[in-house]
């Protein structure tokens, strides 16, 4: 018989860490009156600012997590042959379990899965739709002459507004662009999930399996930007219809089924420190993907990766799909966003899954677009509390391949926090310094670029300040 637990009935709402702390690193920063020399050093750039100067760092999620004690103890017993390691073939069974595709082709991170594609089937004249391309897809389809062609639906532009699924891209406006540029023009739609650009916002399954069959109706690929997919499987799972009793891992399943492909920065939701790959189906372009990553990347057993990163990225893609860990990742970036909303600051709502992204354009409405809003409240969440965020508005995505200027249609702030790395009294100390800036908001400034890189400025852009 199974003993019944008296207390099964209390309503305890906190969530803990699913983890306990084994090893810890101390942090050295830059105290507060050392912050505007190395802000000033950097070019007013926080990309820029040593790790040692910065306090809390939401620059990214991207490879800055913590490893578990399972992925350290697979890098320990790791092969590092240079053909036909051990570890690249659970590496390779553990994708092909949850993707489902056929061909895995490992990469040392996402950018060179996406460059490896795109280089094959991109071409000058060539329109390559997403519901949002973060800063790498851009790039990369813009530097070999073709066109990124965001297709988020409205909601997903109006950070205040409260729904579900923002992510999804608009199914007519797809049809749309097919039509005008024709089929022949476009080499694949893609999906990124969840939505980086857009706030971190889930797409539902019902829109990924929706955008599948228009892009196989003419004939086209249709891709998934995997990197969050775990997340997305969780958002998934929380707001739509039908899935309340599905595990992540089959609501994961379920979304790759739809898809001929994926490309995926193991950074992200593979918990790892480096890695990423490209998947497909296609046994030709598979080839071609094999070729190319021969020499830019590696032998197709390793593509950029030692062994013990390959273990690491097995065993990290599951740990990604647990329940217990989704719950509480997803709930952190909730709680430090009802913190926000209660003290007035604008965000984006519903908040996302690796990420929380501050309104700056309704924050900061004194500061006008070419004067960067975005940029001036990183640097001002620096300033104020050595919290290091990035900027995802008009000097990520304001210059256009022909050297103009365009406003981005939204001025955020992102703050994404590695997983497993901090804990609540860090969640609660950023909180309260944007709360403290969001009351003297009108001190902020706004900025100039001084010199910037022709493709993906905003990694070595110099700036300065208006007075």
């Amino acid at each position: 018989m199974t003993l019944k637990n008296p207390y099964d009935d209390l309503a305890i709402k906190t969530i803990i860490e699913p983890f306990q702390i084994r090893s810890v690193q101390p942090i050295q920063y830059a105290k507060a009156h050392e912050r505007p020399q190395a802000l000033h050093d950097a070019g007013y750039n926080v990309f820029l600012l040593r790790s040692d100067q910065v306090l809390i760092d939401l620059l990214t999620d991207s490879g800055t997590g913590a490893l578990s004690a399972q992925q350290w103890a697979g890098m320990i017993a790791s092969d590092e042959a240079y053909a036909g390691a051990s570890s690249f073939y659970r590496f390779e069974a553990t994708v092909r379990d949850i993707t489902g595709f056929k061909h895995i082709i490992p990469t040392h991170q996402g950018r060179a899965a996406e460059h490896i594609l795109f280089s094959n089937i991109a071409r000058k004249g060539a329109v390559i739709p997403n519901n949002a391309h973060f800063d790498t897809t851009r790039a990369n389809i813009e530097y070999l002459g073709a066109e990124a062609r965001d297709l988020v639906i409205a909601e997903g532009r109006q950070p205040q507004l409260i729904h579900p699924f923002k992510g999804n891209i608009d199914l007519d406006r797809l049809r749309e662009t097919i039509e005008t540029v024709g089929a022949a023009n476009v080499p694949l739609v893609m999906l990124t999930v969840t939505n980086n650009s857009g706030g971190g916002q889930p797409v539902s399954m019902a829109n990924i399996r929706a955008a599948s069959a228009i892009a196989h109706e003419y004939g086209i690929p249709f891709f998934l930007d995997a990197c969050r997919f775990a997340e997305n499987a969780w958002f998934i799972k929380l707001r739509e219809e039908g899935y309340a009793d599905k595990t992540p891992r089959e609501i994961a399943r379920e979304m790759f089924s739809y898809a001929d492909g994926c490309t995926m920065s193991g950074k992200k939701d593979g918990m790892s420190n480096i890695g990423g790959f490209l998947a497909l189906n296609d046994d030709a372009l598979a080839q071609q993907c094999r070729n190319l990553l021969i020499l830019t990347e590696g032998f197709p057993t390793y593509g950029g990766m030692a062994g013990y990163d390959l273990e690491a990225l097995a065993i990290g893609l599951y740990e990604a799909l647990d329940p217990d860990y989704l719950r509480y990742r997803i709930r952190s970036i909730e709680y430090i966003g009802e913190k926000l909303v209660a003290a007035g600051v604008p965000i984006m709502q519903p908040t996302g899954g690796h990420a929380l992204y501050i309104d700056a354009r309704a924050m900061l409405p004194h500061i006008p677009a070419h004067e960067y809003p975005a940029w001036a409240l990183v640097n001002a969440l620096y300033l104020a509390g050595g919290v290091r965020a990035v900027e995802i508005g008009s000097v990520m995505f304001g210059r256009q391949p022909d050297g103009s200027e365009k406003p981005a249609a939204m001025e955020l702030v992102r703050l994404a926090f590695p997983r497993r790395t901090y804990t609540q009294s860090h969640f609660d100390y950023v909180a309260e310094v944007i709360t403290a800036l969001f009351a003297r908001r009108e001190r902020i400034k706004g900025y100039r670029i001084v010199w910037q890189a022709p493709v993906l400025r905003h990694f070595t852009a110099r700036l300065a300040p208006l007075d």
